[in-house]
């Protein structure tokens, strides 16, 4: 029903019905779409397609460039996918979908808003030839902790042994289906195999998901859509999908206030000639005018300037100095370049808001609060952690989080000489978390030569979960060694039997049989009796006439002991152990807790008990 047909409402009905009315002819905005996926997988390619196809629909609405976004109208959309929709009834009331398209901005975490993505679905490309890589597993993982819809574009179906694309003269992007369908029985046995294969990783990773014209029920699995962005088959299918299901589970989230204070994410920080420090910014909800107050985050906290000028880009770009149209005022969703004063400092992936002149909302404070809960420092021994934006650097907290990794501190920006310091001196606590993190960030000379000098590790990665794995793996792999040196150095606990008549030398050095009752018994220890009487320290193990380092549990051996007297320090079936002092112990349970199994660490306490009575 259109507003002007709603029926009137009387002075009395109360406001939740206002409400109500209000919320109803709130118009949908553009759903916000980011493409992710594995480099060399496609995203470029895909969104160029879309593009191209969208332009060369004559009597569609033209593509329009935004700021870091490229917005494909309906029009645009029914066009190319008349195809496909000539056999189904679907009514569209979204006004097209904005493409977030500015280089190096994949992964959407750069654009937050109170925790969350501002992007309202995302493409994830998959190159179907090589299947899911390390940062195709990593955006999964970005999108369910942000509880962002997706469906997956299987690409480059036209590199499928014996595949056959439609002519590249034919204007119209093509149906998959209707193209998949031509092909021959084995190249169509091909395609269902390697998207099935898609199906079994995202089973493994805990999701259902099905071909898209298989799916029985949207909102619990995942639509795969094979699609290849250099013959076109298969975009209508995608731009369908992600149309119908931004409408259809999206509705509450698209509905925006067309004149309310505008709020957007920073998408980049440039420098454009003869304007000084400008920024991108994707507008998702209400207007943003020239001369309205923004509020932004910045590494010294938020920040409030007075819009000098809007910049959309030219159709046709002149000159250099000439690729930009000034414009009054924009609505969401939209892309826009932001020209003010003092925007030097301002943070890729901050919320930026529109003052709303209202002293009941802290704008203020809400952008602080949000910084301070991912850019912090704190008393935690932890690891230094650097990031490029806000969003990569909260999802990277997130990630270290599940994995039990403590952070010192967190913030934006080149690691530098400070970092590498701090974490020499985390070192001193825990030389395991005395390390720095860097995620898609530059490393300052001066950083690595401090860091050379104090031995301290910076571990770089431009694929956040890499990142983690490989500090990770560094501490396994210290740990193990750490454990190997300490077993080696330190005494084990042990627990042995004098045999009986295998007495074979008295004294200097005494040798004689025993058997290992517990734990593991290692030659240059100390034995003591259960009462804490020193006997004296093993020299030497034989077992069956030949060396042995280490005796287990169960094992018959001869040792010989310097400083004990056969049937004087000991009798024949006495009980020894070996001595272990408290520090020996600690050391032992702080470097090779793994390394001991249970026994041996209930063995350990038990000879503790007796050192701890008489010390030797």
């Amino acid at each position: 029903m259109p507003p002007s047909d709603l029926p009137k409402e009387k002075a009395t009905d109360n406001s939740c019905r206002a409400f109500e009315l209000a919320v109803f002819i709130m118009p949908l905005r553009q759903p916000i779409v980011v493409v992710m996926g594995h480099v060399d997988h496609g995203k470029t390619s895909l969104l160029d397609a879309i593009r191209k196809t969208s332009v060369a629909k004559k009597e569609a609405g033209a593509i329009t460039q935004h700021i870091g976004a490229s917005e494909v109208p309906l029009d645009s959309i029914k066009e190319t996918c008349a195809g496909v929709l000539a056999s189904r009834k679907i009514s569209f009331s979204i006004p097209g979908l904005l493409f977030i398209d500015t280089p190096g901005h994949e992964s959407f975490t750069h654009l937050r808003e109170r925790g969350g993505s501002i992007a309202d679905i995302a493409i994830l490309v998959v190159d179907i030839m090589q299947g899911f890589q390390p940062q195709t597993i990593e955006s999964i993982k970005i999108l369910r902790e942000f509880k962002t819809p997706f469906v997956v574009a299987a690409n480059k179906v036209d590199l499928i042994e014996g595949w056959k694309s439609p002519p590249p003269q034919l204007p119209e992007a093509c149906s998959i289906i209707s193209n998949a369908s031509m092909q021959r029985p084995e190249v169509q046995a091909r395609l269902e195999e390697l998207v099935y294969s898609l199906v079994g990783k995202l089973h493994e990773l805990g999701m259902d998901s099905e071909r898209f014209d298989r799916i029985s029920d949207f909102t619990r699995q995942v639509a795969i859509i094979p699609v290849s962005a250099k013959s076109g088959e298969g975009l209508p299918e995608l731009l369908l999908s992600v149309a119908g299901l931004s409408q259809k589970f999206l509705e509450k989230e698209l509905r925006t206030e067309v004149e309310g204070p505008g709020k957007g994410s920073i998408l980049e920080v440039k420098e454009e000639k003869g304007l000084g420090t400008t920024i991108d910014v994707i507008l998702y909800d209400g207007v943003l005018r020239k001369n309205d107050e923004i509020i932004f985050g910045t590494i010294n906290g938020p920040r409030r300037v007075r819009v000098r000028g809007l910049l959309k880009p030219k159709l046709k770009p002149g000159s250099e100095g000439d690729r930009f149209d000034y414009v009054d005022e924009v609505h969401a969703a939209a892309g826009v370049k932001i020209y003010a004063p003092d925007l030097e400092g301002a943070l890729c992936g901050s919320p930026i808001m529109v003052d709303d002149g209202n002293p009941a909302t802290d704008q203020l404070k809400e952008i602080n609060d949000m910084l301070n809960s991912i850019m912090f420092e704190s008393d935690k021994v932890g690891v230094i952690v650097k990031a490029d934006t806000l969003g990569s650097l909260e999802a990277l907290e997130k990630l270290l989080s599940s994995q039990g990794v403590e952070i010192k501190r967190a913030s934006i920006g080149k690691v530098v000489k400070k970092d590498v310091v701090d974490a020499s001196v985390v070192a001193q606590s825990d030389p395991y978390k005395g390390v720095v993190l860097s995620f898609n960030v530059e490393v300052a000379q001066e950083a690595e030569e401090e860091a050379s000098r104090l031995n301290v590790n910076i571990f770089s990665s431009k694929v956040i979960y890499s990142l983690c794995d490989d500090y990770l793996q560094w501490v396994g792999e210290r740990k193990k060694k750490a454990a190997e040196e300490a077993i080696e150095k330190l005494p084990l606990p042990a627990k042995i039997k004098v045999l009986p008549k295998c007495f074979f030398r008295a004294s200097k050095p005494a040798i004689f049989g025993v058997e290992v009752l517990g734990g593991r018994l290692k030659k240059g220890v100390r034995l003591i009796s259960l009462s804490g009487e020193e006997i004296g320290e093993i020299r030497e193990m034989q077992k069956e006439g030949k060396p042995v380092a280490e005796a287990k549990a169960g094992e018959q051996l001869a040792i010989s002991v310097e400083g004990a007297v056969c049937g004087k320090s000991f009798k024949e079936e006495d009980v020894l152990a070996v001595f272990i002092t408290r520090k020996e112990a600690e050391q032992l349970l702080s470097s090779c807790s793994e390394s001991l199994t249970q026994p041996e660490k209930s063995l350990l306490e038990e000879t503790l008990a007796i050192t701890d009575k008489k010390p030797i």
